[in-house]
């Protein structure tokens, strides 16, 4: 098998810059050669320097016609590399991307820049979300200035792809958010009530700041959902939540542990108070957020059924 490493991200992001950078890492200077596969061209050019140091060819394919299992496999033919990395093109789409049966993404990567989010969010919504889905850190950079917006893009991102990790940097380095104080509810309540825009940040945050909230009370509205390989005493109280558009939406919610669970009837709308523990859940397979009941009573259905994280 192939390992390969795909940076995506649209014109200017800063892809080839982070891919110099890491080719320059002592950590990189690895035996046999790499191949990079550049899609499109910026202002920023590779040092041939580091593409030397580094055992590097780059080979460039600027037609997305050409980017083909065959095309690809012929580079390899040509160069026989020991891993392959590929600067793809931000306006091709990533669900039609093909690669060679054996090649094997080891890791995909997305870089934004943090200055121009905000216009390929709004505008570019489709493409954007297909290169988070796929991806397991989302790297933002330039964000200098941009305090204030960083909780709402980290939650746009979260929204699609709950399991990413997200760095935020600016000039001087990483930037560290989500704040406490920064949050919609107040944690210090004995019991946090959580409206639509709360519930929509408090799943989002639980993931990645799950200390945070152990042993904390929650109350809530949401839709039971009963999946069939849960054992007889756990439910799941959820909401639907539209992550970047009307055809793309996703339940969101927690495994709660419920003595009368066995009661409930999927898609049936509940209300329910209950703390945050933790323990090893199969679905992340490693320990994550799990809800204790301590009530659960019939509710009316919400106004609004989804939670559009376009919104707060």
């Amino acid at each position: 098998m192939k390992p390969v490493y795909i940076i995506n991200g649209f014109l200017e992001s800063g892809k080839t810059e982070f891919i110099s950078y890491t080719l320059s890492q002592p950590y990189f200077q690895i035996r046999g050669k790499t191949l990079l596969i550049v899609c499109e061209e910026g202002e920023v050019e590779y040092d041939a320097k580091v593409l030397q140091k580094s055992r590097t060819i780059l080979e460039t394919i600027e037609d997305e016609e050409d980017f083909t299992p065959e095309k690809l496999l012929d580079l390899e033919k040509a160069y026989k590399p020991e891993r392959i990395v590929i600067e793809y093109n931000g306006m091709w789409n990533c669900k039609d991307m093909k690669l060679p049966w054996h090649w094997t993404v080891e890791q995909q990567i997305t870089i934004i820049n943090g200055a121009t989010f905000q216009n390929y969010y709004s505008n570019m919504k489709s493409l954007l979300a297909e290169q988070i889905r796929k991806s397991e850190m989302i790297i933002f950079n330039r964000c200098d200035g941009l305090n204030e917006q960083l909780g709402n893009y980290k939650r746009n991102v979260k929204a699609v792809n709950p399991q990413a990790d997200i760095i935020f940097e600016d000039k001087d380095g990483e930037i560290n958010q989500l704040l406490e104080e920064d949050l919609p509810f107040d944690l210090n309540a004995p019991v946090i009530e959580l409206n639509n825009y709360g519930y929509g940040i408090w799943y989002i945050d639980a993931m990645d700041n799950l200390g945070r909230y152990l042993g904390k009370t929650f109350k809530f509205t949401a839709m039971v959902l009963k999946p069939k390989e849960f054992p007889a005493n756990e439910f799941v109280p959820g909401r639907m939540a539209m992550t970047c558009c009307a055809d793309d939406m996703a339940f969101m919610g927690f495994a709660c542990e419920y003595d009368k669970a066995s009661e409930l009837t999927n898609k049936e709308w509940v209300e329910v108070t209950a703390t945050m523990d933790k323990a090893y859940r199969p679905e992340f397979k490693a320990e994550g957020p799990m809800l204790r009941a301590i009530s659960v009573v019939p509710a009316k259905k919400p106004k609004k059924e989804v939670i559009d994280f376009n919104e707060e």
